[in-house]
């Protein structure tokens, strides 16, 4: 996979030029950042009218989530208080936005899982992960810079591609879009990291930075290259809803505790994994929504609304917010005309 991922990453974009032209204003366009990104995205996979500018392809479950003894001592938030059990609305998805993108592409990873919880108020707090352990870049700024050259970098852009000439100054988005990301067996069966950092807050007023993972109960398993060859382009899809029509799935939340020295505000960089763990609780996933293309259409997942006892610590997850937002209004919008 390695360099054929960036080359194929970089074929899947072009294939979309034609339709929906890459973004190439200057940053200076002046629109809100978050719009800015929303139109970076667009450039790189095709404007987008009914369908999330990125993370298109998914599908939409129901279950509940079960705090852990352990979570109260780091948080007041209500949701993560012994004996207090909530409604949690799940979605899985492939990376690129692309809403056809077959699950075997090497382009549909990392994959995404999001997890709406349904607090007793009835309020909501949302969670938003992906399968790789790490951010391409520090900023959103960055992020943006990114998906620009990666629109300009066409077969006739002269060397160095606007691309290559990004990687030299940013190794570490090299690495996410060249790491190799196998295959899963299972939606449920892949690690999900929220990649940036959050503040916990306690009863007693003692706060901790942390940063959520997500672990499934029978470990990670990926297929061999000779399932993939043999696996249908909605085979995850299809097997999250055998294995929940078998018996409920259940995944670990749980967060890493930062230490002296841990990055906060990027999360290119992952913490290391000595660093100790703290359970939160079991997302036990019993039901795949009966319509889940109109409930995946209709859900917002916004990492910023939290309650009392969290607040977020990285000031992306702010930007991310309000570009998700600004992705599902445009959508709203094109599906209203």
């Amino acid at each position: 996979m390695h360099a054929k991922q960036v080359l194929s990453l970089l074929s899947l974009a072009l294939s979309f030029a034609a339709a929906s032209p890459a973004f190439a204003q200057d940053a200076a366009d002046q629109k809100p950042l978050p719009a800015q990104l929303v139109d970076a995205l667009n450039g790189v996979f095709g404007k987008q009218t009914d369908n999330r500018a990125v993370h298109a392809k998914g599908i939409v479950l129901e279950g509940k989530f079960t705090p852990s003894a352990d979570a109260a001592s780091l948080t007041k938030a209500p949701h993560l208080q012994a004996g207090t059990t909530v409604p949690v609305t799940v979605r899985f998805s492939d990376f690129a936005g692309v809403p056809a993108i077959p699950d075997t592409d090497p382009n549909a990873s990392p994959r995404g899982m999001a997890v709406k919880f349904q607090l007793p108020d009835g309020s909501n707090s949302d969670l938003v992960m992906h399968s790789y352990n790490g951010f391409p870049t520090a900023t959103a700024e960055q992020f943006r810079d990114l998906l620009i050259a990666l629109a300009a970098s066409g077969k006739d852009a002269p060397k160095p591609t606007p691309l290559e000439q990004f990687f030299e100054t940013h190794p570490i988005a090299k690495t996410f879009l060249t790491a190799e990301k196998p295959a899963p067996v299972s939606y449920a069966s892949l690690p999900y990291y929220a990649v940036n950092s959050f503040k916990f807050t306690n009863a007693k007023d003692d706060s901790t930075l942390v940063r959520y993972q997500m672990l499934p109960e029978g470990g990670a398993e990926y297929l061999t290259k000779e399932q993939l060859a043999e696996a249908g382009p909605s085979y995850l899809a299809e097997e999250i809803r055998k294995r929940v029509a078998d018996g409920p799935v259940r995944m670990k939340l749980q967060v890493q505790i930062a230490e002296p020295g841990d990055k906060i505000e990027d999360p290119s960089i992952a913490w290391p994994d000595s660093r100790k763990t703290v359970e939160l609780g079991v997302v036990e996933i019993d039901k795949v929504n009966p319509d889940s293309d109109a409930a995946q259409r209709a859900l917002l997942f916004i990492e910023n609304a939290v309650p009392a006892g969290i607040e977020p610590a990285d000031p992306m997850v702010d930007i991310r917010s309000q570009a998700y937002t600004v992705s599902f209004a445009r959508r709203h919008a094109a599906a209203a005309q």
